[in-house]
Order: structure tokens, then C-alpha cells, then sequence
């Protein structure tokens, strides 16, 4: 039974991305969560343990494996039971575990398109929670490419990959993060007047950046997305897109 369980944010896998807080959260937690996916993702795990070694943790490592999501059932009830299985996994994992805080490091931050706080909900009696953040991806984004993240007193749109597939630009929207894009949805838009600022492995020695107008580096952004994943065997990517205003740029 988890009767307490923190979230430590560790934004892209990067030690220096973890709070202060968030490093003495793993040296103060009895147990540390640690999911598995497979061995493309070995080097994600790898991550992780340099993250739990240089927060000096004594605590207990307790893997699991990660679940597939059923390409069968349609996408909510895909999520649904996915979530549902994750949240037996962590249960099992915990057999025998000792008993205090249970630790488990979520990549960005906890709170944003991250559904760790949802599978948390599924626990009975549910956990005391404790969610600490970390750098997130839109953070790393906008730092690596040295950019604001809104334009002067301009509204700011974060959606997923499917939603900008799905429906287009955003009407009225001036800046639009997308994360969660693995189709380079991007691609897809009228790039007349949208600049983008396209970030992959933030953080990371295998850091990939591009920028410039879209109707120029679109094709250039989705080479480098195939080659870096290709190269890592997986990939963490995220972006930022901009329409000028009309009249220029402020």
C-alpha cells in the first residue's frame, strides 16, 4: 500500500533540471519507483539512475514494466486501460517494499501533459501526494533556443501533436506550443508567416535544435527528428510556433 508518493519532477533526464528540493526529496524517500520500456529505452533508465546517483539516494529501486497501449481499442479507452494497468504495476512492484515515501521521477514536470497525478488517482485508499517540479520542456525549449515564450502581451496556446493535426492552427492564436507530436504535425500547417523553434533531446549531449521560418525548415526539422531518433533509439521533442502579426513582429 502507498501511503505517501512524490512526484519529483526531473525535467529532460538532465541532473541539473532537478530542484534542490527535488534532490532531497530522492535522499529522503524509502522507495524509488523505476519504470522500464523496453530496451530502446534503455538509455532513459540510464538517465534515471545518474539522476538517483547524484542525488546520493539510499533508498529502494523497484522496477517495473512498462505497459503497451492496445492499438485495438479507441483512443480514450486505450488511455483508460492503459492507466488502469500502469497503476497495477506500481502496486505489484511495491510488494514488500519498506514501508515511508514512495519516489517516482516524471520527466518535465508532473503537472503538465503528463498523466502520472491521474494513474495516482486510480490507488485505493489513494496516496498523500507531494508533487515537486522540475524544468519542464517548454522551459528547456525556449532557454536552448534563447527566445520569450509569449510575444508582448500576446495569449500563449500549449496543445499536443493530435490536436494540431486534428484541427489546425488555433484560431486567433498568435504563439503555440505543441508537445507529444511524434507525426511532425507542423508539416501539415500553411507556413505562411509561422516561424518555429524546434528542440529534440533538451539538455542532453545529444541536444538537436533548428529554427526559422516554417515554409524553409519544416523538411529540415523532420531529417533531423528521424536521424536523432535513429541514432538514440528514442526521442523527446517538443516546439514552439509564432505567427507574425500583421504590421511585422513586435
Amino acid at each position: 500500500m502507498i501511503t505517501d508518493l512524490w512526484l519529483v519532477g526531473i525535467g529532460t533526464g538532465n541532473p541539473g533540471h532537478v530542484t534542490l528540493e527535488g534532490m532531497q526529496a530522492l535522499r529522503d524517500a524509502a522507495v524509488v519507483l523505476l519504470p522500464l520500456k523496453g530496451a530502446a529505452k534503455v538509455e532513459i533508465s540510464a538517465l534515471r539512475h545518474t539522476i538517483l546517483d547524484a542525488a546520493g539516494t539510499t533508498a529502494g529501486i523497484r522496477a517495473f514494466d512498462y505497459p503497451e497501449r492496445d492499438p485495438a481499442l479507441p483512443y480514450a479507452a486505450r488511455v483508460q486501460a492503459w492507466h488502469d494497468e500502469i497503476a497495477r504495476r506500481w502496486v505489484a512492484a511495491l510488494q514488500g517494499a519498506p514501508e515511508g515515501p514512495v519516489a517516482l521521477l516524471v520527466w518535465g514536470d508532473p503537472a503538465l501533459y503528463d498523466s502520472t497525478l491521474r494513474i495516482a488517482e486510480r490507488l485505493t485508499p489513494r496516496p498523500k501526494l507531494r508533487v515537486i517540479p522540475g524544468i519542464t520542456a517548454i522551459q528547456a525549449l525556449t532557454a536552448a533556443h534563447a527566445i520569450p515564450l509569449g510575444s508582448v502581451n500576446g495569449a500563449i496556446k500549449i496543445t499536443t501533436g493530435r490536436r494540431l493535426r486534428a484541427e489546425g492552427w488555433p484560431e486567433g492564436e498568435e504563439t503555440v506550443v505543441v508537445l507529444l507530436d511524434a507525426e511532425c504535425s507542423f508539416a501539415g500547417l500553411d507556413p505562411e508567416g509561422l516561424h518555429i523553434w524546434w528542440g529534440a533531446n533538451l539538455g542532453s549531449p545529444a541536444q538537436v535544435l533548428c529554427s526559422g521560418p516554417l515554409s524553409e525548415v519544416a523538411q529540415e526539422i523532420v531529417a533531423l527528428r528521424q536521424g536523432a531518433r535513429a541514432e538514440q533509439g528514442w526521442i523527446m521533442d517538443s516546439y514552439l510556433l509564432r505567427r507574425a502579426p500583421k504590421g511585422g513582429t513586435d
